[in-house]
């Protein structure tokens, strides 16, 4: 065991370490700060970006582990993330101990500087996690099911990442206002701070895409976790335990889970609400939970009783 954490990226467990004492201080600034911007208490920001990067960087860790051929690239890869979270979450907590907003803001030239720099470094976390994923792409991995969850994720996630770029774009409101104090927003088709949801803070009035930047983000994790659970499952159930059908499912799951991510952008994008779904959106959601279910159902097809080479093993213990 003691091995294959030593196998983990270092920096990037020092970064998730770091994350995490961020969480427990955005916490505190909770309770103990009660100022509000943009409709939500000061100190929501940077505790939801401490846990997203405390996930992120733990998940980049382990993923590094599994490589064994390009594994200095995936080093520098790893490092650049963890540099870029550094930075970033320096100017939001800066920003928070001044009582100003850390995106969009561009009320005065430290302002817009600022978030200039979290611009360049997300740009570059976003190319770095790219350079790690065609490094994993290329990795070959004993289970397949986990090799596809990995490669799959990688991609999906970079999708994710990529819909945050969306939201530096000024809105058509800031375009024809000419000089305006604030560049891109999280809401579509009503201003940032309106009625929100609770704990996630997005938008309860319009489009938000923070939700598909979420949803695409988090498919590094899921994934995976997947994988691990059909993994467990083979133990114990036949239908697991046949690696093509682990795999096949996997797939599936991919691209039920890059079909909700096109859902949740394309709802924003058309300044829905995700709790107000139209008759267009409930229709695009029904048609991809069946398609999923299908594409499971047909991954399933012969899949009962266990793999033949379990049949052998079991066999051979009892001669």
């Amino acid at each position: 065991m003691r091995n294959h954490i030593e196998g983990w990226h270092r920096p990037l467990l020092v970064f998730a370490a770091a994350m995490g004492v961020l969480t427990l201080v955005s916490g505190v600034g909770l309770i103990v700060d009660d100022r509000v911007l943009v409709g939500s208490p000061i100190w929501h920001k940077p505790l939801k970006f401490s846990i997203s990067l405390v996930l992120y960087g733990l998940t980049l860790a382990w993923m590094y582990s599994l490589l064994t051929g390009g594994r200095r690239v995936g080093w520098w890869a790893g490092t650049v993330v963890a540099a870029a979270g550094v930075v970033e979450m320096v100017v939001i907590v800066g920003q928070v101990v001044r009582g100003k907003r850390s995106h969009f803001n561009q009320e005065s030239p430290l302002d817009a500087a600022l978030f200039s720099v979290m611009g360049a470094t997300i740009a570059v976390l976003w190319l770095a996690t790219l350079v790690m994923a065609v490094v994993l792409w290329r990795q070959p991995l004993a289970d397949r099911a986990t090799g596809w969850a990995i490669r799959l994720g990688s991609v999906i996630g970079l999708a994710g990442l990529a819909v945050g770029f969306l939201m530096a774009q000024p809105t058509q409101a800031q375009l024809a206002d000419g000089i305006s104090d604030t560049a891109g927003a999280h809401s579509v088709g009503v201003p940032d701070g309106g009625p929100h949801l609770p704990v996630t803070g997005w938008s309860a009035s319009g489009g938000d895409l923070r939700i598909a930047h979420f949803v695409g983000m988090h498919a590094l994790q899921l994934l995976p976790l997947l994988a691990l659970a059909l993994t467990f499952a083979a133990g114990r159930y036949g239908w697991a335990a046949r690696a093509a059908v682990r795999t096949r499912l996997v797939l599936v799951a991919a691209a039920g889970y890059a079909g909700l991510l096109a859902l949740t952008t394309w709802q924003a994008l058309r300044g829905q609400a995700l709790t107000s779904p139209d008759a267009l959106t409930l229709a695009a959601a029904a048609a991809l939970v069946v398609g999923v279910l299908l594409g499971a159902a047909l991954a399933l097809r012969g899949a009962s009783g266990a793999a033949p080479e379990l049949h052998r093993a079991s066999n051979r213990v009892r001669t």
